[in-house]
């Protein structure tokens, strides 16, 4: 990882981490894949393509939000309207 983004890939690693928590599938499987990707993509040393990661890990969180908040609207609409 290069230097001047380590600060930028932890942030978004720790986010990730703490967006985990809600998975459907558990956290374990969450944390493990996670680490997994991470370590994986650990010895790159190109800037470009490291920022280019955290774009793509970025929109991840967004799309991570986008899918909570739409259990949380399923959730509410079920609770509230009912169907029948």
């Amino acid at each position: 990882m290069a230097q001047p983004h380590r600060k930028a890939v932890l942030n978004l690693y720790k986010t990730l981490l703490y967006m985990g928590r809600d998975w459907p599938q558990g956290y374990d499987l969450f944390r493990k894949r996670l680490h997994k990707v991470f370590s994986k993509n650990s010895e790159e040393s190109d800037p470009n393509k490291v920022a280019t990661m955290i774009k793509h890990g970025d929109f991840v969180v967004k799309e991570i939000e986008a899918l909570y908040k739409l259990k949380k609207y399923r959730t509410l609409k079920r609770r509230y309207y009912d169907d029948n």
